[in-house]
């Protein structure tokens, strides 16, 4: 499968013949992944009361044993902190969680989700789980090397923009993910 049509990676390092161009082809098919599945959310959220940035916020709140703060939120998801603040106003407004104050850090709102919230994110998310599992069935074995293959992608990725000079780490802590078969030294 090529990730860019009509060659365009080909044309990119024939024009360019210094450049590599390499990396489109896994760019280009990760912006791919992420597009099929807006695409196979947007019935799922159609009419919905929440927004699918909404219920990513809500979902991590929703079994949380204590209270978050934005930055965290923002952080652990790789989304931007603006976006994240946002997000979390229009869900207070709408009286999905709460912000109170942080004793530890006054700069900081403690953030949980309400019983409103809570109510909220049960209707919608099961339904997306349901979608991407029906997405996802056909990778049937195949399942395991794909998610090895993206944890390894992540892992790359972090450690790139850590150590290679070339931008911040993320703090996205995705490559603390593991499967099943990672023994507790993998996790360390």
């Amino acid at each position: 499968m090529q990730s860019h049509p009509d060659g365009v990676r080909d044309d990119w390092a024939r024009h360019n013949p210094g450049l590599d161009a390499s990396a489109m082809e896994v760019v280009g098919l990760v912006k791919q992944v992420s597009a099929l599945f807006d695409r196979a959310l947007e019935p799922v959220y159609e009419g919905a009361p929440l927004t699918v940035a909404e219920a990513d916020l809500l979902i991590p709140l929703r079994y949380a044993t204590e209270p978050s703060i934005a930055r965290r939120l923002a952080d652990n998801m790789g989304m931007s902190r603006a976006g994240v603040s946002k997000t979390l106003a229009k869900l207070e407004k709408r009286g999905h969680i709460e912000r109170t104050p942080n004793p530890a850090d006054r700069r900081a709102a403690l953030v949980t989700i309400t019983e409103s919230g809570k109510q909220a994110i049960d209707r919608i998310f099961p339904r997306q789980l349901t979608t991407e599992a029906e997405l996802l069935s056909g990778l049937g074995e195949d399942r395991t090397r794909v998610v090895d293959a993206l944890a390894r992608l992540v892992e790359v990725m972090e450690d790139g923009l850590a150590n290679g000079g070339r931008g911040r780490d993320l703090g996205l802590g995705l490559s603390k993910i593991h499967t099943p078969q990672d023994t507790p030294a993998d996790r360390e």
